[in-house]
């Protein structure tokens, strides 16, 4: 199951990207995390010392030979330079397995604080006027459209912040999205923005309360919220240890039990392949009438497998 978490900036999205992850990590379950947000900080979250680089290189800085990778013997991508970020996968297209003996994880994934990480990587000073951070982030979206995820495993994304999420259909490539909020009127604005924009495709949102210190901010959010409200965590002292680089104690008991609400969460969704297809199709198709024809010189609907199922059923046939 795929799932990201979004916010607001500072509202504790990262934090609670690397707190799940390690959750999920700590039980044995396959987990692989994915930072996606501008600010590159989910190594640090999970351990990683702050004068440490990430020992793997980024997924953006070797886009063109990840999709040389997927698109495998797919005829209806004529090149690296025809396939673009919302590329579906088809007939003779590489499909992964979570961690599996592949291009993509062996060189792109490193263990950090017990947790299978790769990064899309920093905007650089080059990027600048240039590019949006949405064009390193294409990487990402061609691995999960590209991914057969089985029951029981696990892509934690920290996702780029605010509604800004909405600007490519990556959103539509998580099963649960869990959107963090902290009882503040600027936090339930984003909130509000997201469950509407996520409403328009059916994709699910719960809330996840956060830096909660008081049963007046608990009912605000109660209040604000309602149902979207699946979980709360209080200030927690175990993180601020971990973010002061003392690695000693144990996440608070009541922080514990709301990771377990949303794994609960999550493995109560069931997986959809065909409406999972049915997006990828949708905003691949937009994205080429929009920008991607013009920009190769192809049109890119004829990317689009009319015969291909995604999902466990397709990896024999098409892996």
């Amino acid at each position: 199951m795929r799932v990201a978490f979004v916010g607001k900036g500072g509202s504790g999205k990262t934090t609670l990207s690397a707190l799940f992850a390690r959750h999920l990590a700590r039980s044995g379950a396959p987990v692989v995390a994915i930072d996606g947000d501008i600010n590159q900080h989910l190594a640090h979250a999970l351990g990683l010392d702050e004068d440490e680089p990430f020992p793997a290189p980024p997924l953006s800085a070797r886009t063109g030979e990840i999709k040389d990778f997927l698109r495998g013997t797919n005829p209806r991508i004529t090149s690296r330079e025809a396939m673009v970020k919302t590329t579906p996968p088809g007939r003779g297209s590489r499909l992964l397995r979570l961690l599996g003996d592949d291009e993509v994880h062996s060189r792109h994934v490193q263990e950090v604080g017990g947790v299978p990480l790769m990064v899309t990587g920093a905007f650089a000073d080059g990027d600048l006027g240039v590019s949006c951070y949405h064009s390193k982030l294409g990487a990402v979206e061609l691995y999960l459209n590209h991914l057969v995820d089985g029951p029981g495993e696990y892509v934690v994304v920290d996702m780029t912040a605010g509604a800004d999420a909405f600007a490519s259909g990556l959103f539509t490539r998580f099963d649960m999205t869990f959107l963090v909020v902290e009882p503040t009127r600027k936090s339930l604005s984003v909130y509000r923005q997201y469950r509407d924009h996520a409403a328009e495709f059916g994709i699910p949102v719960a809330v996840v309360g956060n830096k909660v210190t008081s049963a007046d901010d608990l009912a605000f959010l109660r209040e604000r919220v309602g149902d979207d409200l699946l979980a709360h965590c209080g200030l927690s002292p175990y993180v601020r240890a971990q973010e002061q680089g003392r690695r000693d104690g144990a996440l608070e008991a009541h922080n514990s039990r709301a990771l377990d609400r949303l794994r609960a969460a999550v493995d109560a969704r069931a997986k959809d392949w065909d409406a999972f297809q049915r997006h990828a199709v949708e905003f691949h198709l937009r994205n080429a009438a929009a920008w991607a024809d013009a920009a190769t010189g192809e049109d890119l609907s004829a990317q689009v497998d009319p015969d291909f199922r995604h999902g466990p059923a397709a990896l024999p046939a098409f892996a």
